[in-house]
């Protein structure tokens, strides 16, 4: 766009005042509505590209879910479009099956495509229907409310909790789901005597039908009775235990003779605790693009309905609320752009000395922010961190073109007259530079959305920066100088200086043009080879709640479980630093629905810590505490709202022979435990249990039918309903045999034939140490071997691990593939690479444009090494490593620092044409080198705030993105007022040549 086009912008302005004042208003008084108006999340709607396919096989070990269930899942997904590779996981008791899916396929297409491939699969009996889930951020629960019960968890508690108050958070507008944990149904348990069966000679397997039609209620017809139309109903129903007891096993014999029958709740499987008492927590999740803030309000209003209307059975209470997390993230990005704001305004004031010049030059913050809003709103994009944090990021950028307009035209009021016509000339001679300064960011920042791994994260926040610079454009353009001529018309201007001594070091550099430049490249050198020794890690989490994870091997009794785990429930009562504990032990059978299930044997705490309470001091007592707990797994993390890689690196051993597959791992184990910065090594194949395989001799019996005595034997099995304090209750017959040793298992009594007879009489058993789980990845198995690193050497240590690994002479067939953190940090980094290329091609077409020439842009290219000296040295005096956000950082300086060389080169080709380049190189120099340092001050002192402040959770916009900007625009700008003007006179070495020497011979 050529500046003949551009000041028309300037032009109208002077002419439609009145519009201008009222776009002006409409545009701030929008902007604060649009503020109020657009929803507040955490992070933009992101879909997580897999689909995961659970199916539930209680008590069924590894081995056998592999062959029965995952197997033919596999199978029965191979036509599904866009799949890339499928991740199986059989192990005790469930199977999970991962798809994962080209980022470009339809996620709820591809959800869809798989239903109904899982739902063509006949699985055996005894399995859960598969579920099939599909992941993305809006799915993490932003509420957990606790339910207690001053009067115990009963039935009548529970029939409350599931008619009346889970419905009453279902029906908020926007919650999508509500899961239920430690939801206890109560049942009746018939133990059955043994030795009483024997003594009446009643085998087990006749107890199976003893409820069976006795508890129905059966519409047979209708007929005309007493002259009115009636209908008849055959009912059978037992009533409470009493009647249960006295049912008749064979004549004579009642069931309680044989039996012992109680009334139990499922907490013997699972539980959930709220500060020491059992409890039920609801975890609530909202739908997409629902305003979680709003959402927030509603669910605290109805948590005092619920107390109001429940108050002396149920007390509800808000345990966790990311809705006022999200409220405080937003707002604390809110501050750093303020204090940004205020910060730019100081550095202008401090070169300007003119309130009222300063004022013109950051009336383009608020102008611009409001468009910004207003923009987001109607593009339907969401405010949040990285939104939010994207405006944080360009507030010091937003004054920059307006630095430009406003230093020009004082500089030119300075000679001539205040006047509408020397106002719109000084904008003229700059309009070309600011447009395509802001123009080249632009192109740098709007190629993000294409990074597909992080599309959905990074095209909101790029879009926010986009609008934002493209309003900073228009108001400089049309509302700057139109506010000039009525600010700065009275008053008296402060002199312009001309800077001498920065004249004369520029006049040496480019009369001795060696100097600088071979010192430049000496320390560009240097900085590559430190990005290359410096780490590259991941960003710590910060926020101060904590979250133990708590594992125990599958042969540990689950009593033994429960009481080690109250035990810490213990310890973390009495710490004055926590405020809250909330506990969740065993599988809870609704988490399916969400792509996860834990282990019968797992827990996790959520510990809420007091304001200002010191985590790392708990953190370090619980490190302690492990020592006391041998056989339990104990991890300790910051919560996060991010589902991320974290710091852990995996090492798939993949190969045909299965059977080589765990002396490979054990090899890979034993080469990388003494890698220093690794903290623990282990594989899937670490936890094995011992299964038992009863082989029937089918000459002798139908293997069906024994497995089918043999299951009803060992596990309690539902045998009907009974009406017990009028509600529906599960009865479950336990036959007490649960053999201890080899020989008792193998004199168990089946009957085959009518005849009773032990089971080693039909069968071979052979006993065997198992892995807990079995990995397939595309069909093959493979051996997991999972490494936790240190965080901040992640790049480091996975370097030295593949390193280790190539060494090693592992047996024929078998390969080693990289995952986890490590290998997803890479794509990331080569993805961001290579849109740096794309954003370097995009910003030299730009500036070819505008200067219509091909050397004066590749010279102003030069500035992007000059910006990476910076950004290696301060991300090594910060002592920050290279993470995703010092990546965005570099990213962004591609736009930032060539503003300032575009500027400074438009001033130079207006001078060649009444001047020589030497002449056009120093008059430009000494022109522009205050906006070129007002604007980059400016926009390193808006950063301020983000260097200083708290990292949010699973932000991009972290403190590496501002040590990054801050260090290389810093040194670009002081190199850049030198080294672009020498490289611009040795582009043009002959011209420049000829011209010094006509200059001599006319002397």
């Amino acid at each position: 766009m050529g500046c003949g086009a551009l000041i028309r912008f300037t032009n109208w302005a002077f002419k439609n005042k009145a519009a201008v004042i009222l776009m002006v208003v409409l545009s701030l008084v929008l902007g604060i509505v649009s503020y109020f108006t657009v929803p507040k999340e955490f992070l933009p709607p992101a879909d997580n590209p897999m689909v995961t396919v659970i199916v539930i096989g209680q008590d069924t070990d590894a081995e056998t879910m592999a062959e029965q269930v995952t197997k033919p899942i596999e199978k029965a997904i191979g036509s599904v479009k866009g799949k890339k590779d499928v991740f199986s996981t059989a192990a005790d008791g469930f199977t999970s099956v991962d798809i994962l899916l080209d980022a470009s396929i339809d996620m709820k297409e591809a959800k869809t495509q798989v239903q109904e491939a899982v739902n063509s699969i006949h699985l055996p009996e005894g399995y859960s229907k598969p579920i099939v889930s599909q992941l993305n951020i809006d799915m993490i629960p932003l509420w957990q409310i606790g339910l207690s019960f001053p009067g115990g968890i009963d039935s009548n508690a529970m029939e409350k909790v599931d008619n009346e108050v889970i419905p009453k958070f279902q029906g908020i507008s926007g919650v999508s789901n509500v899961s239920v944990y430690g939801s206890q149904q109560t049942q009746v348990n018939v133990t059955v005597d043994q030795e009483k069966l024997a003594k009446h000679q009643i085998p087990l397997q006749a107890l199976m039908g003893i409820l069976h039609g006795k508890n129905l209620a059966v519409s047979v017809g209708e007929e005309t009775i007493d002259d009115k139309t009636t209908n008849i109903k055959v009912v059978g129903q037992i009533d409470g235990i009493a009647a249960l007891e006295a049912l008749e096993i064979v004549p004579g014999i009642s069931l309680k003779e044989i039996s012992t029958i109680d009334v139990a709740d499922s907490s013997s499987t699972f539980f959930t605790r709220v500060n020491g008492k059992e409890a039920i927590a609801l975890v609530l999740y909202k739908e997409p693009n629902a305003n979680a803030v709003a959402i927030g309000k509603k669910v605290e209003n109805a948590i005092e309905q619920v107390n109001v209307d429940h108050k002396s059975a149920i007390e509800a209470s808000m345990l966790i609320s990311f809705s006022d997390f999200i409220v405080n993230s937003v707002d604390s990005m809110m501050q750093a752009v303020l204090l940004g704001a205020l910060f730019a305004t100081i550095i202008i004031f401090v070169f300007l000395r003119h309130i009222r010049m300063t004022a013109i030059t950051v009336i383009s913050i608020p102008l611009s922010l409001g468009l910004t809003l207003l923009f987001l709103w109607l593009s339907d994009i969401t405010l949040n961190i990285l939104t939010i944090g994207a405006v944080a990021v360009a507030v010091g950028r937003l004054v920059d073109d307006s630095i430009v307009v406003i230093e020009n035209i004082f500089r030119k009021a300075q000679s001539r007259d205040f006047s509408k016509p020397v106002i719109v000339e000084a904008t003229k001679e700059v309009a070309s530079a600011i447009t395509s300064s802001t123009l080249t960011t632009v192109a740098v920042f709007l190629p993000m959305g294409l990074v597909k791994s992080m599309q959905d994260l990074l095209l909101p926040f790029a879009l926010t920066i986009t609008y934002a610079l493209l309003s900073s454009l228009l108001v400089a353009l049309i509302v700057v100088p139109l506010m000039s001529t009525g600010l700065l018309q009275k008053g008296k201007l402060p002199a312009y200086k001309t800077p001498r001594q920065y004249i004369r070091i520029l006049d040496w550099c480019l009369r001795h043009k060696w100097v600088p430049l071979v010192t430049s490249i000496l320390i560009f050198i240097g900085s590559i080879g430190l990005y290359f020794a410096m780490p590259k890690g991941t960003e710590d989490a910060t926020d101060q709640d904590v979250v133990l994870s708590i594992s125990y091997p599958d042969e540990v009794p689950f009593t033994t479980v429960k009481e080690e785990v109250l035990q810490l429930e213990t310890f973390f009562m009495k710490q004055s630093d926590v405020e809250e504990v909330i506990l969740f032990l065993g599988s809870n059978p609704e988490d399916a629905e969400f792509s996860e299930v834990n282990a019968q044997n797992s827990g996790r705490f959520h510990v809420v810590m007091k304001s200002g309470a010191s985590t790392e001091k708990l953190i370090g007592e619980i490190d302690q505490l492990k020592k006391l707990y041998p056989k339990a797994e104990m991890e300790v993390s910051f919560v996060s709202m991010m589902p991320s890689g974290g710091s852990t690196i995996s090492l798939d051993i993949v190969g045909n022979d299965a059977s080589q597959l765990g002396t490979a791992a054990n090899q890979v184990m034993d080469e990388i435990e003494g890698i220093h910065g690794v903290e623990k090594v282990s594989s899937n194949q670490s936890d094995v249990k011992t299964v038992y395989d009863i082989i029937i001799d089918h000459k002798l019996a139908n293997a069906e039918e024994v497995a089918r005595q043999v299951q009803l034997l060992l596990n309690p099995i539902p045998l009907g309903m009974i009406k017990l304090e009028d509600q529906n209750t599960m009865v479950y017959l336990d036959s007490s045999m649960h053999p201890t040793t080899d020989h008792e298992l193998k004199e168990i009594q089946v009957i085959v034939n009518e005849q009773l007879v032990p089971l080693s009489s039909i069968a071979k058993i052979d006993k065997a140490n198992k892995p807990t789980s079995v990995l397939r990845k595309d069909g093959k198995e493979y051996v997991r071997v999972t490494i936790d690193v240190e965080s901040q050497d992640l790049s480091k240590i996975s370097y030295e691990i593949t390193q280790k690994t190539a060494d090693l002479s592992l047996p024929e067939g078998i390969t080693i593939e990289m995952g986890g953190a490590a290998s997803a940090q890479a794509d990331q980094f080569a993805e961001l690479f290579q849109l740096m290329a794309v954003s370097i091609g995009l910003v030299y077409l730009i500036m070819v444009m505008t200067f219509k020439t091909l050397r004066a842009p590749l010279v102003i290219l030069f500035t992007l090494p000059l910006a990476v000296i910076g950004a290696v040295f301060g991300l090594l005096i910060a002592g920050t490593p290279i993470d995703i956000g010092a990546m965005i950082g570099a990213l962004m300086l591609i736009g930032i620092v060539v503003t300032n060389a575009i500027v400074l080169l438009d001033r130079v080709r207006q001078n060649e044409k009444t001047m020589s380049i030497r002449e056009a190189l120093l008059e430009a120099g000494a022109t522009r080198l205050r906006p070129i340092v007002m604007t980059a001050l400016a926009t390193i002192f808006a950063m301020i705030p983000l260097l200083m402040g708290k990292e949010e959770m699973g932000s991009l916009v972290s403190k590496g993105l501002a040590v990054v900007v801050i260090g290389g625009l810093s040194v670009s700008t002081l190199l850049t007022l030198i080294i672009i003007p020498v490289l611009y006179e040795l582009f043009h070495f002959k011209k420049a040549k000829k011209q010094r020497m006509e200059s001599l011979e006319t002397q």
